[in-house]
């Protein structure tokens, strides 16, 4: 299921590009042969995956919230992590007919490169420039701080010309926990995986989804414990997930994975085995 409706909103999951990561990092340290069970890893130890990008359409709106990894990297990084060639988030919005300029909003719920990379690219005349030179872009500002702090703790984590770009052309939005994008979308600051990523919430006539970032990246992560090695405060990640994925489960809410290649829009039930499990499709 990559689309559904709530209320007023339409909401569709968007590729931002397929690729490939090394599963030690995506479950830190959950033994290799737990999860190879679930996730069967490649030659190179790797995992496959989505960026799951969520476009929104409000009854005055047209949105997006994260932009996949763009047409930027390295051949190098591109090759080592099955990156699709091109802009592929561009392709496949323009497959269900909207260009980059029909946006009006995006939501970048933090600034790694596989959630970041596809709101900048380089022009003909190699100039960085916004792909959504319509859209209000909204970052929270911990995590604006973070990524051009230059800590050494962060080197390889952020890369500026993903987002640098946003502010040089007045489409930066800076918010500060919980944040209205337009009525019925809502940011809301988790921390965890950064300090400053945040999850967004979407409701409309009594009908709640929930786009969880990398809070919970896969159906894989469901487990407190099952955490990326990427998360710079595991502990939080621990404490937050099972709070956020217990309201989405008791209240029937629909959650949106940003990482998983199958399981994109589902829903939850607590589970004793388990803690979380996703329900079959409707």
């Amino acid at each position: 299921m990559n689309q559904i409706t709530i209320g007023d909103f339409e909401l569709s999951v968007i590729s931002g590009g397929t690729m490939r990561a090394d599963g030690g990092n995506m479950f830190g340290v959950v033994p290799r042969v737990l999860w190879a069970r679930i996730c069967r890893p490649d030659d190179e130890n790797r995992i496959s995956m989505d960026t799951n990008c969520l476009l929104v359409r409000t009854p005055d709106s047209l949105g997006l919230i994260d932009t996949g990894y763009g047409d930027k990297a390295p051949e190098k990084i591109r090759r080592r992590n099955c990156m699709e060639d091109g802009a592929p988030l561009l392709q496949n919005l323009n497959n269900v007919g909207v260009s980059a300029d029909d946006l009006d909003w995006v939501i970048l719920t933090h600034l790694h490169f596989d959630h970041a990379g596809g709101a900048t690219t380089v022009d003909d005349s190699g100039n960085l420039q916004p792909v959504f030179r319509r859209a209000r872009h909204f970052v929270q500002q911990f995590e604006w701080d973070d990524a051009l702090s230059g800590r050494a703790e962060f080197a390889g984590a952020y890369h500026s010309d993903d987002f640098l770009p946003l502010q040089n052309s007045d489409l930066l939005t800076l918010v500060n926990e919980e944040h209205e994008i337009v009525p019925g979308i809502t940011t809301c600051r988790t921390d965890g995986h950064t300090r400053g990523q945040q999850l967004v919430r979407l409701i409309s006539k009594a009908q709640t989804a929930v786009y969880v970032a990398d809070l919970c990246p896969t159906s894989a992560h469901l487990r407190k414990n099952w955490t990326m090695a990427y998360d710079q405060f595991p502990l939080t990640t621990r404490r937050t997930k099972p709070e956020i994925l217990g309201e989405i489960a008791d209240q029937h809410q629909i959650m949106i994975l940003p990482h998983d290649p199958d399981a994109k829009i589902v829903r939850l039930q607590r589970s004793e085995r388990t803690e979380f499990e996703v329900l079959p499709p409707v």
